[in-house]
């Protein structure tokens, strides 16, 4: 007798490829390339072969930008281990929480456009999530202010069950209680981004993967950047690898202990990153995290004015910096204001840095996660902005 769940999952699953948003091309990636002094290449060079070898890190990419322009992109290390790929710089990562300032480009988009109010309730956009007992905007959402919680039961944060829209992974935490008071406090939550994913369908009329490839990733110059599809084929993606640390090791079984130890590298968990797209389901690379970096500083995406509002600090309702914008990290290195955003989750660590005064865009992505790549960035970024001795 035939299998008739499993065969309507997969001419769902070849429904969703023949839609596929993901840019899918084969053709030869661009060269690793540089337009820095050869000295500048050098040390940074030797930060990262540095760092890669203290961190056990198997692959990473990174691309610089100068005044506004690619400088610099290259791969180091390997993008799979076990069939002996190298990194470019071109290798497709999972970007995790990067995700975030890209969804809220799309949604202060949508504010630009006057089809979505900040300060309204985001039912008015996302009709699948239930009302709480205070009322929730996606100015809140954007801030990490909402009061919906974020990773809280075992193994949550690398699930495996596949969702196939992003109403349907809300199911996940749409039910559940907040944790405060909305504005009341700063939250960390990636559930929160499905919610603003939610409202970017709701006001759009689009699918999320189609309203981002439109609007932001195109217009960005983001060839290689989309959903982080699980079913499909996404030409140069890397694996994913873990370190097993001194606290993992400790809980594994006597039976597992004697094959492993400390320090080694094995394959990342498996983890399907469809329940949490708007906030860190999304695949990209280290220019195209750069390109986007640029499109931001430049004013391809949104107007300075809104970028200015995404660039400034929310505070609690007691008056309280969050040191978060809406969407981005917000802080200083140098006494030069940077803006910023981090991510990690099984297979992955990944880091954009945006010194917009300087004009200077610094991506890094690797396929280990628990990579400090901000000891990395923050090397480079000092041998950028640091004069050159006469």
């Amino acid at each position: 007798m035939a299998n008739y769940p499993r065969l309507i999952r997969l001419i769902v699953v070849l429904n969703l490829v023949a839609s596929s948003v993901f840019a899918q091309s084969v053709s030869t990636p661009a060269q690793q390339s540089s337009q820095l002094a050869p000295d500048t290449v050098k040390k940074i060079e030797a930060v990262v072969e540095k760092e890669m070898a203290a961190q056990s890190i198997p692959g990473i990419s990174i691309a610089i930008a100068v005044d506004n322009q690619i400088r610099y992109a290259k791969g180091f290390g390997s993008a799979d281990l076990e069939n002996s790929v190298s990194a470019k710089a071109t290798t497709v990562y999972r970007t995790a929480s990067i995700a975030k300032p890209l969804t809220a480009t799309a949604i202060m988009q949508l504010v630009e456009k006057g089809k979505l109010d900040l300060d309204a309730p985001i039912q008015k956009y996302c009709t699948s999530f239930r009302e709480k007992p205070w009322p929730i905007t996606a100015r809140l959402l954007l801030g990490h202010l909402s009061g919906i919680r974020h990773y809280q039961k075992p193994g949550e944060s690398s699930g495996t069950e596949h969702y196939f829209t992003i109403e349907e992974s809300m199911k996940i935490f749409k039910d559940d209680p907040l944790l405060h008071e909305p504005g009341t406090k700063y939250t960390y939550t990636t559930y929160g981004y499905s919610v603003l994913g939610c409202a970017i369908e709701g006001v759009s009329g689009m699918r999320y993967g189609d309203y981002m490839q439109e609007n932001v990733f195109r217009p960005a110059g983001m060839e290689h950047t989309g959903i982080d599809e699980h079913f499909f084929i996404i030409p140069n993606r890397s694996r994913g690898y873990m370190k097993v640390d001194e606290a993992t090791y400790a809980q594994l079984p006597d039976a597992i202990k004697t094959r492993v130890k400390v320090g080694q590298v094995l394959n990342a968990q498996l983890h399907d990153t469809s329940m949490k797209i708007p906030g860190g389901g999304l695949a990209s690379t280290a220019v195209d995290l750069v390109n986007f970096g640029m499109a931001s500083v430049k004013g391809k995406l949104v107007k300075e004015s809104t970028l200015a509002q995404m660039w400034t600090t929310q505070k609690t309702k007691d008056n309280k910096e969050t040191s978060y914008g809406l969407g981005w990290g917000i802080g200083t290195v140098g006494g030069m204001r940077l803006i910023s955003h981090s991510g990690g989750q099984a297979g992955t660590s990944t880091l954009l840095y945006l010194l917009p005064e300087k004009g200077i865009v610094l991506a890094a992505m690797s396929n280990l996660e628990g990579a400090a790549l901000n000891r990395i960035l923050n090397d480079i970024g000092k041998e950028l902005v640091t004069p050159a001795k006469p």
